[in-house]
């Protein structure tokens, strides 16, 4: 049976056939990462970029990470080595915020063997595993898969859905975000009006691993608030952390929801979208 939620370094210690990705990433720096891994990374580890391997360019109604392109983004991880039955590890420099897009990604194009280092390169490091400057050559794999658009809500479906009270819209964007006190980020501060806060770091303990199964689903049917899984629909930002909150769904064996990839950053496009401020 494949890995399909989380691994930690002994797993991955014990399977050098796997393919690795690491996907450490800082939006304020955008090339960190990358440099990073040049570096050091998990040995035979492949590197994505947040912006030109997991995006598509942003476009004027867009948000700041759109999803890439199926067909492009195929070839991609063909040229990391990963294509049917091959087993996928992806990680980043701690909680999985990062990673968590791509193993939604290939989740969402049909591939089911993708697991989480949980704990990431922060982990790795802190226990003493082996390290590596050594840049991987192309695999040149032949990924096939098609994207499953049940598993995307867009903005006017989701304004639609929202306002016949036929979802459960949940943001996980830290609180003070949320609430429109803070912005680091985006042009406009808030929230879509209808949402439900639940920032995706309460799902992790402090040293920054998943919380037990049986918690999280616990904290997740209180936001749900009796509602089916499968009108919860999960957004933050740009649709990158919305992605931790899914992950976090499945390990709580409550699969089903969808992520509204354009996010805070796309609703704000269109300034005749309502806007939502405090609690």
């Amino acid at each position: 049976m494949p890995y399909q939620t989380l691994v930690g370094p002994d797993d991955v210690l014990r399977h050098p056939e796997w393919v690795l990705v690491d996907c450490r990433f800082d939006l304020q720096d955008p090339d960190w990462g990358l440099d990073e891994w040049r570096k050091s990374h998990v040995p035979g580890s492949f590197y994505a970029h947040l912006d030109e391997d997991l995006s598509a360019p942003i476009q004027s109604g867009s948000g700041r990470h759109p999803l890439p392109d199926p067909g492009s983004f195929c070839r991609t991880l063909g040229y990391w080595g990963i294509e049917d039955g091959v087993q996928v590890v992806v990680y980043d420099q701690s909680n999985g915020a990062f990673a968590a897009r791509l193993w939604w990604m290939l989740r969402w194009l049909g591939h089911d063997a993708v697991a989480l280092l949980d704990g990431g390169w922060e982990r790795w490091v802190r226990e003493g595993h082996p390290r590596s400057d050594t840049l991987e050559l192309p695999r040149h794999a032949d990924f096939q898969g098609s994207p499953n658009d049940d598993w995307v809500i867009s903005s006017q479906t989701l304004q639609d859905d929202l306002a016949a009270g036929a979802c459960c819209l949940i943001d996980v964007r830290d609180a003070p975000r949320f609430r429109g006190e803070v912005e680091p980020i985006d042009p406009v501060a808030g929230h879509v009006p209808g949402a439900r806060n639940a920032p995706y770091r309460e799902a992790l303990n402090p040293h920054g691993l998943f919380l037990p199964a049986d918690r999280l689903r616990a904290r997740f049917i209180h936001f749900l608030d009796q509602r089916p899984v499968d009108t919860a629909v999960f957004m933050c930002g740009s649709g990158v952390n919305a992605c931790h909150s899914l992950l976090a769904m499945e390990i709580a064996g409550l699969p089903g929801a969808r992520l509204y990839a354009g996010s805070w950053s796309e609703w704000i496009r269109d300034p005749s979208r309502p806007i939502a401020r405090g609690g």
